[in-house]
């Protein structure tokens, strides 16, 4: 069966790149991961799926910018964690 969607430039950019560089033809990579989406999808509570792309308002962008960029002292979990405590 043979199936025609539109793709984004940039998706098909990656999907060649990937491609190429793992020697997989491109029909065989879609073919897995459209299983293997599917398969999550069917399977998985649909709280733990997370979407390719997240739209946020410019407000909301902003404020995910200076949360990513300032530098913070790690909590007491982390370090933790880090250490390899339980």
């Amino acid at each position: 069966m043979q199936i025609s969607a539109e793709i984004s430039q940039g998706t098909r950019q990656l999907l060649e790149r990937y491609s190429r560089a793992h020697g997989v033809k491109k029909q065989f990579l879609i073919e897995n991961a459209l299983l293997h989406h599917i398969q999550a999808l069917e399977e998985l509570p649909a709280s733990v799926i997370i979407p390719p792309r997240l739209v946020v308002s410019a407000a909301g962008g902003r404020k995910i910018a200076t949360m990513v960029s300032g530098r913070r002292k790690p909590t007491r979990g982390l370090v933790e964690l880090m250490r390899g405590g339980d």
